[in-house]
């Protein structure tokens, strides 16, 4: 009888920055359980992957797990398939990164299971047509997709099977696609139900391969898991199953199929990634028609996989403009990438800048969906500290001391002034309210200004209608996808959305009626049209002449009362250090209009130190009593000369001083997102606005110092 082959393949990852005890425990329920199961099975071959984070885990703190890999490996029994090392998504790469995450993966592979990878995991299936070329260059032979790119490309179900040939530029890749039924209904349906869509497949499809490829966490780490698929015995169920029906079913790894079997055809694929990403992807409210277009189509009584092939959501980049911390974290990675690119390939090597650089490029930080993802502040922080600490080795060995840069650092076509030393980072962006964009304290690789706004997200509906409801289900685990579930209650009533980035040196000029719990909500009214304008370039001063950088910026805006708009002037001028984490900035308020204006002005600063909650992270302010100093507090304070955020961990402190002294508001900046284990609130950092109230007469002025810095404190 004529056999189907099924090609079954698990991707097994923990992202860079993820918590040692987070590695041991999904070890313990899953990655463990796993092969201790399928070793049970000797005439079961599959493939799998390992991400670079846990592989590197794994070689430290369970050996001989490898060791057990490289048996089944070296008895033909299991293929090992590459990747970026630390998972990064290969089209958002530089070339010359891509290609060296792969064969970094590749030498791994070599010399810890004894055999060359012919496949490679590609990131969240992110696909871009270029990829052929780059994968080929790096020695890898074929990669695995989603049907859904295939769809996408004119094919239909009858079609996709077996795998396919594309090319770029004469690079040939070969291409397996992962069938949509099967990676919703494993391991969340029983066996039984799995087989028949083989069998389907081979009666009535007449396919001769089939392929499977999902993430290994599904075996015991997602919720409720681990009892479904170990104690109620779904995986040694499963295998048995396939044994069973050895005589219509048989498992080969994807080298071997390559080897038996010709390709399909020839194929292109459009820019695509697994479906629910292509959603993911899209602005909220693209998201919500595009939600509204498959219900109608639903309820129309029309499948929606008839029209498959035009029913497409946003591709990955667009995570670049829904979230302009994605964008920021992917733009430091390509201008620290250019820094370690003029070392010499040596000093990349020797110096660790490369393999820092590299582990500053994992995914996991720079997108959202169904995961936490770019809503875990750790996450992002892992990445910058990467990446900031790629960039102090290039720093060393190329002998940087100062510099200040007029460039687009962000790419949205407006300049940004780059002002860099030994201690620290700053990125001032004229065009969005002469605000510090961007501040690292360069000692501890830490980026301070980390602070992720607060967005409209789609499924923030979903927490109004779903408040204190949970279904029940019917004794199998739902699908992280099908869940609805709270880690704490009342999240409904904390989702507020920001009109503005979370920046520093924002000018605001509020309404009588603003409270900071109003200002906290981004609920108040705001008269003036100075936070996200463009301000002027007065002066910049020469960073070559030895002295302190200085940076003039202006605007004159207007101010609008009881519907009535006056022109107000705001000219701030930094004074940026070059040798300390300091700025100064001189204020200078004043009123353009013919008539006295009443205004309340007020600067908002926005930072982080990771932890809201910890003692050691604290809030210091001299002279003045708090009722907590965590970071998660609030409250209000008046005649403030000195403020400040200290993090006992880490060893630093930054503090802002004014003269003369303001009334000072302070709360958390909190998210409420959604992640494989439920709806949760994430602290991102701290909002403060420093804030005074001006009585100008027509063509009168007021003045402000504020001094920000950076340092190691005193013992205590």
């Amino acid at each position: 009888m004529k056999k189907i082959k099924f090609l079954f393949a698990i991707h097994n990852h923990q992202p860079v920055g993820n918590f040692g005890h987070v590695f041991e425990e999904v070890f313990k329920v899953c990655y463990q359980p796993y092969f201790e199961v399928l070793n049970r099975f000797p005439e079961i071959k599959t493939t799998v992957h390992f991400s670079g984070p846990l592989l590197e885990w794994l070689k430290q703190n369970q050996a001989d797990y490898l060791k057990m890999l490289k048996d089944r490996v070296q008895a033909g029994r299991l293929e090992i398939l590459s990747g970026g090392f630390y998972e990064p998504l290969l089209s958002t790469l530089p070339e010359e990164d891509a290609i060296g995450q792969i064969r970094m993966m590749n030498q791994f592979i070599e010399a810890e299971f004894g055999c060359v990878p012919r496949g490679l995991w590609l990131a969240e299936r992110i696909w871009n047509p270029d990829l052929p070329r780059i994968i080929a260059q790096a020695g890898i032979q074929y990669t695995i997709v989603d049907d859904t790119h295939f769809y996408y490309s004119g094919l239909e179900e009858n079609q996709i099977q077996g795998y396919y040939i594309t090319e770029r530029l004469g690079h040939p890749l070969f291409l397996f696609p992962i069938n949509k039924e099967l990676r919703y209904g494993i391991p969340f349906k029983l066996p039984e139900e799995t087989l028949a869509t083989l069998r389907r497949a081979k009666d009535e499809l007449g396919f001769t391969g089939m392929t499977y490829a999902d993430d290994g966490e599904k075996f015991g780490s997602w919720p409720e898991t681990h009892q479904w698929v170990y104690k109620e015995k779904w995986l040694e169920n499963f295998f048995s199953a396939i044994r069973d029906n050895a005589d219509w079913l048989e498992t080969l790894t994807f080298s071997e199929y390559i080897d038996q079997h010709s390709p399909e055809g020839r194929i292109y694929l459009p820019m695509a990634s697994y479906e629910e990403m292509m959603e993911w992807s899209l602005p909220t409210n693209a998201a919500l028609k595009f939600k509204w277009l498959k219900e109608e189509l639903q309820s129309k009584g029309v499948a929606e996989e008839r029209y498959k092939l035009f029913l497409r959501g946003g591709q990955w980049d667009n995570f670049l403009t829904k979230y302009e911390e994605s964008n920021l974290l992917h733009k430091k990675m390509l201008y620290v990438s250019r820094k370690v690119k003029k070392l010499s390939p040596e000093d990349q090597e020797s110096s660790g800048a490369l393999r820092e650089l590299y582990q500053g490029q994992c995914n996991c930080a720079q997108w959202h969906g169904l995961f936490g993802g770019l809503y875990l502040n750790y996450l992002r922080h892992a990445l910058y500290q990467h990446l900031l600490a790629a960039e102090k080795i290039a720093d060393e060995i190329t002998g940087h001391d100062f510099a200040a840069e007029t460039l687009d650092y962000n790419m949205d076509g407006k300049e940004e002034i780059l002002v860099s030393n030994q201690q620290m980072n700053a990125c001032m962006a004229p065009a969005y309210g002469g605000a510090l964009m961007a501040i690292d304290y360069r000692p501890a690789c830490f980026n301070l200004s980390n602070v992720l706004r607060r967005r409209e997200e789609i499924y923030h509906q979903t927490i109004r209608d779903a408040a204190h409801s949970e279904s029940d289900g019917d004794g199998q685990p739902q699908s992280i996808h099908d869940r609805v579930k709270f880690k704490e209650p009342d999240l409904e009533s904390k989702i507020f959305f920001d009109r503005w980035e979370r920046y520093s040196f924002l000018d605001h000029f509020i309404g009588p009626d603003t409270t900071l719990e109003n200002f906290k909500q981004c609920r108040f009214e705001e008269q003036g049209d100075f936070v996200d304008q463009v301000y002027e370039k007065q002066s910049d001063g020469n960073p070559q002449t030895g002295e302190n950088y200085t940076l003039a910026l202006k605007r004159t805006g207007t101010v609008t009362q009881q519907e009535s708009s006056r022109q107000v002037t705001v000219e701030k001028k930094f004074i940026f250090s070059r040798t300390q984490a300091e700025i100064q900035a001189h204020y200078k308020i004043a009123n353009e209009s013919e008539i006295p204006l009443s205004l309340w002005w007020g600067v908002e600063f926005n930072f982080t130190l990771l932890a809201g909650d910890a003692e050691d992270r604290y809030y210091i302010c001299p002279g003045h009593s708090l009722e907590s100093t965590r970071l998660i507090s609030e409250g209000a304070l008046d005649d403030v000369e000195s403020f400040g955020l200290r993090d006992d961990w880490h060893k630093f402190q930054l503090s802002i001083s004014f003269s003369p002294a303001v009334s000072l508001w302070r709360f958390p900046v909190e998210t409420i997102s959604q992640s494989e284990d439920g709806f949760e609130r994430t602290y991102q950092g701290s909002c403060l606005l420093a804030h005074r109230k001006l009585r100008l007469l027509p063509g009168q002025s007021v003045e402000q110092n504020i001094t920000l810095k950076i340092s190691q404190p005193a013992p205590a």
